[in-house]
């Protein structure tokens, strides 16, 4: 059997499975100011905790909602030192190939706690690859709902 339907194989048989819980990652306020500077979006509530404290409906600033987006590829780990090998072997090339779907159900307040859960949609031909759809759900520590929930589309291809 080659890489790509072999890859493909596996990803089909973990459709609708859990397939990885990532490490808890404290969000802090220098993370949210970094990201409001690199961004341009510096608006109050994410850089102003004494104006948020008193007049934000969440008491305190709040991430960006694309800041816990693109946390994503460390939340998952998809990038730790041999993840690659492990996850799709026989590839060479892993590309984001986009999201169907996002949101931000909860705001993520300095000093709390995120991880990514990964789950497997589905998998399909896609040229001469494969694209794997997975569920990112962002959870917040001690919360119901979670900060993020998306639908990305990754497309890996052989040597």
């Amino acid at each position: 059997m080659d890489a790509v339907s072999a890859v493909l194989a596996q990803y089909r048989q973990q459709a609708g499975q859990e397939i990885g819980i990532g490490e808890w990652l404290v969000v802090e306020q220098s993370r949210i100011d970094a990201f409001a500077e690199a961004t341009g979006d510096r608006q109050w509530i994410h850089i102003d905790p004494e104006r948020a404290a008193v007049e934000s409906p969440y008491g305190s600033t709040v991430a960006h909602g694309f800041l816990t987006l693109s946390l994503l590829p460390l939340l998952t780990q998809a990038n730790a030192p041999g993840a690659f090998e492990r996850n799709y072997p026989g590839m060479a090339l892993r590309v984001n190939y986009g999201l169907n779907k996002v949101r931000f159900p909860a705001p993520v307040k300095p000093g709390e706690r995120i991880r990514a859960r990964t789950t497997v949609l589905g998998a399909e031909p896609a040229g001469h690859g494969v694209e794997i759809r997975y569920q990112l759900t962002v959870e917040i520590e001690g919360q119901d709902k979670p900060a993020c929930v998306a639908e990305q589309l990754v497309r890996v291809y052989p040597r």
